[in-house]
């Protein structure tokens, strides 16, 4: 009797020790995010706002590319995906329900000391040529891209290594095209953002792409030292005209998607994720982004969504549904 006795009372405290991390976990209100790089910036400045808002809520955020924001939140690993591109129709049969919440743009970045950067500065380069640089590879050289036999530097050729929303973003610009068709053709695949940008600033005869907020430093809105964004010859006539120069700095670029002056795609809808819908504590803080936390996002380099737009989502958040 007396060894059922001592079993029932280990049960007990097992037991108990259960409910009281349960409780401890709830009392945590923790949020974990995780996913596009593009989106990174700008939630790390919401998740900052709003901790100080309600000091008991613990907000963890990670990057790690778009992928993994969505296997994430599919996975239930993190409460929030964020991802950079759309939704795909495999993923909505899995479950992904999404809000979303900014924009942004991919654009095309090549070193400060680019042996012809004057002239890819005063000309731009057309949809067709970039085409010919990141797909067909058939333009290998500066000199071929800008005309000039004596130039036979070659152009080395970055993408992400990593599945990405801004690899799928610029491959879609380029044509109807995917992340893997530029990891066939390009001289080196690179992980995250931040390391492409790397990459490109330490080779003057690299050309790859980023998202603007890491091609543009958050303090001073100019480019980052051995970076430079390459301007879309928009209309193709050769020369980049007053309407077409706005990648000097942040706000002109930021201006110019906001106005749809520079294309979609490359500019696109950064979106958040979870499965089946947003719940507690986690649809509070996404309520939030769409209705106060709106104001932080002029300053952090991203671009509103009309409020139409943003009318629009909160809706498909308080219902679960999307039309």
């Amino acid at each position: 009797m007396k060894k059922y006795s001592n079993i029932v009372l280990i049960l007990i405290v097992i037991a108990s020790l259960f409910l009281i991390s349960g409780c401890t976990s709830q009392q945590k209100n923790t949020i974990k995010i995780s996913g596009a790089f593009a989106l990174y910036p700008m939630m790390i400045k919401w998740a900052d706002e709003y901790m100080t808002l309600h000091p008991d809520i613990r907000i963890d955020v990670q990057s790690g590319g778009a992928g993994k924001g969505m296997t994430d939140a599919l996975r239930g690993v993190v409460d929030i995906g964020m991802v950079s591109r759309e939704i795909h129709e495999s993923e909505i049969k899995q479950g992904a329900f999404w809000v979303s919440v900014v924009k942004d743009a991919v654009v095309a970045t090549i070193n400060s000391q680019n042996p012809v950067l004057e002239i890819i500065l005063s000309r731009g380069i057309t949809r067709d040529e970039f085409k010919m640089i990141f797909i067909d590879r058939s333009i290998t050289t500066w000199g071929e891209l800008v005309g000039d036999d004596n130039i036979t530097d070659p152009i080395r050729v970055y993408t992400r290594s990593d599945s990405c929303g801004a690899a799928e973003t610029w491959a879609l610009y380029l044509g109807s095209y995917t992340q893997d068709d530029l990891t066939q053709v390009v001289d080196s695949a690179v992980n995250g953002d931040a390391s492409l940008a790397s990459a490109i600033q330490g080779d003057r005869l690299g050309i790859g792409y980023n998202n603007i907020n890491y091609v543009y430093d958050p303090n001073t809105h100019l480019p980052y030292n051995g970076l430079k964004p390459v301007p879309i010859d928009l209309n193709e006539n050769g020369v980049l005209d007053d309407d077409e120069s706005f990648y000097y700095n942040r706000d002109a670029m930021v201006e110019a998607i906001a106005n749809n002056i520079y294309p979609s795609p490359p500019s696109r809808t950064l979106h958040l994720v979870t499965k089946q819908e947003f719940k507690g504590v986690v649809k509070d803080f996404v309520r939030w982004i769409l209705t106060d936390g709106q104001v932080f996002v002029p300053d952090s380099g991203y671009i509103r969504l009309s409020d139409e737009t943003i009318r629009q989502e909160l809706e498909y958040l308080e219902t679960g549904r999307r039309s």
